[in-house]
């Protein structure tokens, strides 16, 4: 018999940041719909975090404990997780990253309850011996093992000398994007006619903003000197950003709005949507730009050119280079067909592929078979 999730059942999750990321965002989804379906969901977080990812939590059916993770010994870290987990006696428990998905798997061991965890971007597992060796061991230990993307997966395997099939790929998932009336120009004293070109991210040197703005400066055709970039997002970036606009003298058409909220007003405003980042997985903010039926601009790193089909939904450009990414901008820009074509596309595959609710089924279903599973105790495979 199929194993199933029993009903009001306990998920734990499992996260060592809580600020407005994209591994953050995704907690918050699977969090919500899973209260929301009738399960009852408990949030482990760092006790010292930013509070962002709390308050996106639902009241109902979560509760959240704090988790010290900062400036304390790794042993009393381990103690508090293993004792939450015992209190809350979850059927599963469901670790983000590799802070807690090493953490989340010694204490799951200790107590003989199915983990899973979720790599979600970067490789800094693999970046020093004994990260790469604890996320090993954890992978090992672990019910199942699961990477947004392809090329992550590629890179889990290969890193931790797994096989193909010890990870699962499940990608992120949006839900519909609100179709609100934009007021962005409005806010930014813009006329009607001005055009924007907007990207999401944290303020990074890995996002790539510097090379949009070099990009927008290359733009010197009379027809596109009402072009604006605005970002949306924050980080340590934001000065030396300014300053950069400043020397390329497009100071006046940057605008740098902070973090926001209202990422539809934002993305409902974009005329192009651009993600010029030099590395990432599967990030939101450019699913959420497709499923807002938006013309999109991407660097070809991770997992982009699948999910833009290779340029069948988005131009594609290669990564640290704004020659080609004003080219591709100056495409959108002046033929409003192609630019509606690659969005109405970019739309329907992101309805199609990159679900909420289809998440959300394959993590459920990913649950209850680690239940399943749970009941033989797990061994310690060898490395």
């Amino acid at each position: 018999m199929q194993p199933t999730l029993p009903p009001g059942a306990t998920v734990a999750h499992l996260i060592e940041t809580d600020g407005p990321g994209g591994a953050e965002r995704v907690v918050a989804y699977l969090v919500s719909r899973l209260a929301e379906r009738g399960f009852h969901n408990v949030a482990l977080l760092p006790a010292k975090g930013e509070g962002w990812l709390a308050g996106q939590l639902p009241k109902e059916r979560v509760d959240v404990v704090p988790i010290p993770l900062l400036g304390v010994p790794i042993r009393r870290s381990l103690a508090t997780v293993t004792d939450a987990i015992r209190k809350c006696r979850p059927a599963v428990v469901h670790s983000h990253e590799f802070t807690m998905s090493v953490l989340g798997a010694a204490a799951c061991w200790r107590l003989n309850v199915p983990h899973i965890f979720t790599m979600h971007g970067g490789r800094y597992y693999a970046s020093r011996v004994h990260r790469r060796v604890a996320t090993g061991l954890a992978a090992r230990a672990a019910s199942q093992v699961v990477a947004v993307s392809h090329a992550l997966a590629g890179h889990l395997t290969a890193d931790l000398w797994l096989t193909r099939s010890a990870v699962r790929i499940i990608p992120n998932g949006i839900p519909p994007i609100p179709n609100v009336v934009p007021t962005l120009r409005s806010e930014l004293g813009l006329p009607r006619t001005a055009r924007l070109v907007v990207t999401v991210g944290n303020l990074y040197p890995v996002k790539g903003h510097v090379h949009l703005l070099r990009a927008l400066a290359t733009l010197t055709d009379a027809a596109l000197r009402d072009v604006h970039v605005v970002i949306a997002g924050r980080g340590a970036e934001e000065q030396s950003l300014r300053d950069l606009a400043h020397m390329l003298g497009i100071g006046d058409r940057l605008h740098l709005l902070g973090l926001r909220k209202d990422i539809p007003n934002i993305l409902r405003s974009a005329d192009v949507f651009v993600l010029p980042s030099l590395s990432e997985a599967l990030p939101l903010a450019l699913l959420e730009a497709m499923r807002a039926g938006r013309p999109i601009v991407a660097s070809s790193v991770g997992e982009i050119p699948r999910v833009l089909e290779g340029g069948r939904a988005g131009l594609l450009v290669p990564p640290g280079d704004h020659e080609p990414l004003a080219q591709a901008l100056a495409q959108l820009l002046t033929d409003p067909g192609g630019a509606a074509a690659l969005a109405a596309r970019a739309s329907i595959v992101a309805q199609e592929q990159y679900d909420l609710e289809g998440m959300l089924d394959r993590y459920i279903e990913l649950y209850a078979a680690a239940l399943g599973d749970a009941r033989t105790p797990p061994r310690l495979p060898p490395l």
